[in-house]
């Protein structure tokens, strides 16, 4: 006799939470996803080829990434021991996560912002206390300090420049925070995804003696989304914490030699981002002169929300015109809001002139 089985269940904490997700859609023009608008080097395409024919497969990988993490630290002046590379820097996040949240403890996010900080906190069983942002999306430094002294946080995120309103957060404000967290022991963690369009960094404030972490992404600025790396830049004590939680091999070796090679054209990923930067405000300023309200970036994405008409409605006739832009509405405090990826100049164009005509 048999009897129908019973499927395993999800976790009760897990079961009504959603998963993160970027709408896919086949279009001309995609500006959706913050990605670079044209690809790295030709030099280096050759140059990982060439090398990718050397890996031993039948080897596992290089568990310690020793390689990547060195080249890492040479870019960035710092230790090889206070770099930890992962499948993009949402593994960063959540390996910190793992090491320094979990049950019991509680994270500190500050909306509207990056949905995968408050997102892995909660699937690592991590609480997570919501602090509210200024009317212009910056980070009120009074309230965030109410709001990390009642919360008593294991680790505060954030997001600077800040995903999705491109908003930088101010040198002092970080100090500020660190000072705060210092006597307790909680982690501040600066996601710096968009660091390189930005005017400076928390990078210069990382040492071994602070509880601070920087991470960053191979996906925007390297022009690398394909190959999921990211990494944080920290105390060398985090890192070897980090290091009892990651799973073994969890680099693959294309992956290190690919993040290892890019690293010797710095100076093209440098030219990109100023062009890029240079494109961002000319696109800044052709959506001041339309019925939108904008938001100062420092990232290389533009926040804006239409004047007169809903954003959705805006965003499916911008698909009509074959251009996909992101549509925030699922963002807390960013009904009608739209953001833009910054692509090439014909890119751009193409979604300005459909702009124009929708709302005009």
């Amino acid at each position: 006799m048999s009897t129908t089985p019973v499927r395993p269940a999800v976790r009760d904490d897990l079961a009504l939470m959603e998963g993160y997700h970027s709408p896919q859609v086949q279009v001309e023009v995609r500006l959706n996803t913050n990605e670079s608008p044209v690809g790295p080097p030709a030099e280096f395409r050759a140059e990982l080829a060439e090398a990718i024919a050397g890996i031993d497969w039948h080897r596992y990988p290089d568990r310690g990434a020793g390689e990547l993490r060195a080249a890492i630290a040479d870019h960035h002046g710092v230790r090889a021991d206070q770099v930890f590379a992962a499948n993009g820097s949402n593994e960063v996040l959540q390996s910190l996560c793992l090491a320094y949240g979990g049950p019991g403890r509680t994270a500190v996010v500050f909306e509207p912002t990056y949905a995968l900080h408050s997102h892995i906190a909660r699937v690592t069983g991590t609480t997570v206390v919501e602090g509210e942002r200024t009317e212009d999306f910056a980070l009120d430094p009074d309230e965030a300090e109410r709001v990390v002294a009642a919360a008593s946080p294991a680790i505060v995120f954030l997001c600077s420049p800040n995903n999705p309103t491109g908003v930088v957060e101010p040198e002092e404000t970080v100090r500020r925070m660190l000072d705060q967290l210092a006597p307790t022991g909680a982690l501040l963690v600066v996601d710096e995804a968009y660091g390189q369009f930005a005017a400076w960094s928390a990078l210069e404030l990382v040492d071994d003696d602070t509880n601070l972490v920087v991470t960053r992404t191979y996906s925007k600025t390297w022009a690398m989304a394909a190959a999921r790396l990211g990494y944080l830049v920290g105390p060398a004590w985090l890192v070897e914490a980090l290091e009892s939680v990651v799973l073994p091999y969890h680099l693959d070796a294309v992956t290190q030699l690919a993040g290892t090679l890019a690293l010797r054209h710095a100076a093209a990923m440098e030219t990109r981002v100023a062009e890029l930067v240079e494109e961002r405000g000319r696109v800044s300023a052709a959506l001041d002169e339309l019925p939108v309200t904008v938001w100062p970036s420092g990232a290389n994405f533009i926040l804006f929300r239409p004047d007169h008409l809903d954003g959705a409605e805006v965003w499916s006739r911008l698909v009509e015109h074959s251009v996909l832009v992101r549509n925030c509405a699922s963002w807390p405090r960013l009904d009608g809001c739209l953001r833009l990826t910054i692509g090439t100049r014909d890119e751009d164009d193409r979604f300005l002139t459909a702009l124009t005509e929708i709302l005009t």
